[in-house]
């Protein structure tokens, strides 16, 4: 397996991860085919940020463990769509045997994705719905309005159900379904449980680390009385840590994913809770499912979408999450329980695609 770091990713500056995955040397030794060794691959919107490391560490893992597949990792050190546009239609031609597709700006894929579901190439839709007409009818993913919800019941159980004030919430990327998801089930999750509670945006914060820090620091410059700072995208956890301790905050703060800043602030308490989407998780059964589809079945996918699960980060359990993260050898093993119970009954995961969320 090629070694993946699980800290900063040196070759970020790099659009693509080139180095093909060849997990086993069975096969015909040339070219692809369906009955012999694989040539399948994932594209991701960021390759540089946690979230889409975590999908293709766990989609790399899948292969492996599956054995005689070449994988290949593609995507922008940046969120760039058309860019990740171009590099998911190269891979349609160098590894047309199956994609997992995982992305952040779902309407600009729709093309893409059909005409590549016309070549016949199996698509897993990874992370984000796909749209209409994209022809990609399975989709592995969170209840991303439901993850919202986890995060805003942690903070009322700290704030108290009869807390008033304001909660500011925001949004790395508005317009994009996953994350708007987890803005609204906060919003809502507030409304049900602390009515006294009114959340402020959602606003946005942007992918890039830096432009992120600069409008968080908006924010808690002008709500200086915020009673808690939630964010629902990568960068956004650890920048609330990194300004909470700046500006000595009594305020709560919490975000998403698993970043390794974002662990240790949770570790210190300046974070008090944070959501994994468990996006290794997701990655490998996206691509353990893509691959079994090709073998027995053809390539027909299941239609719908399975449903994964995430959990809350807090002190009760963040010091096994941050040793499940100090290798990916050491992740495998932590979700290997949980992939062998989802995947053995794929069915009983299964939601219809119009209720993907």
């Amino acid at each position: 397996m090629i070694p993946r770091p699980r800290g900063p990713v040196a070759a970020a500056v790099a659009l693509v991860l080139g180095a093909a995955l060849t997990t086993a040397s069975c096969g015909d030794g040339g070219g692809s085919g369906r009955s012999g060794r694989l040539k399948m691959g994932i594209a991701v919107a960021n390759y540089s940020l946690n979230f889409a490391r975590e999908m293709y560490e766990g989609a790399t893992e899948a292969s492996k463990q599956a054995g005689n597949v070449d994988f290949k990792v593609v995507g922008p050190p940046n969120t760039d769509g058309p860019a990740e546009q171009q590099l998911f239609q190269n891979l349609t031609v160098t590894h047309p045997d199956g994609i997992v597709l995982e992305n952040l700006d779902p309407p600009i894929f729709t093309r893409p994705a059909a005409q590549a579901v016309d070549k016949g190439i199996p698509i897993v839709a990874l992370d984000t719905a796909p749209t209409d007409g994209s022809k990609v009818n399975f989709y592995v993913g969170n209840d991303n309005y439901e993850l919202g919800g986890l995060l805003a019941e942690a903070t009322v159980r700290k704030l108290g159900k009869d807390a008033k004030g304001t909660v500011v919430v925001e949004v790395p990327n508005p317009g994009t379904p996953v994350l708007d998801s987890r803005a609204k089930g906060i919003k809502d999750a507030f409304a049900k449980l602390a009515p006294g509670v009114r959340v402020l945006g959602p606003f946005q914060t942007y992918s890039d680390p830096a432009q992120n820090y600069g409008a968080w620091q908006s924010q808690v410059n002008a709500n200086p009385n915020a009673l808690a700072f939630l964010g629902v995208g990568d960068a956004d956890s650890y920048n609330l840590g990194r300004l909470k301790e700046q500006k000595k905050g009594t305020y709560l703060t919490a975000g998403f994913d698993v970043d390794p800043k974002t662990l240790e602030y949770i570790k210190k308490g300046t974070n008090f809770a944070g959501v994994d989407p468990e996006h290794y998780l997701k990655g490998y059964v996206a691509t353990a499912i893509l691959i079994k589809s090709v073998r027995e079945k053809d390539g027909k996918l299941p239609d719908g979408w399975f449903k994964t699960p995430g959990l809350v980060m807090d002190a009760s359990n963040i010091d096994d999450i941050i040793k499940r993260q100090q290798t990916v050898q050491n992740a495998y093993q932590w979700y290997k329980p949980q992939l062998d119970k989802l995947l053995a009954n794929p069915d009983a995961n299964m939601r219809p695609l119009t209720e993907a969320r």
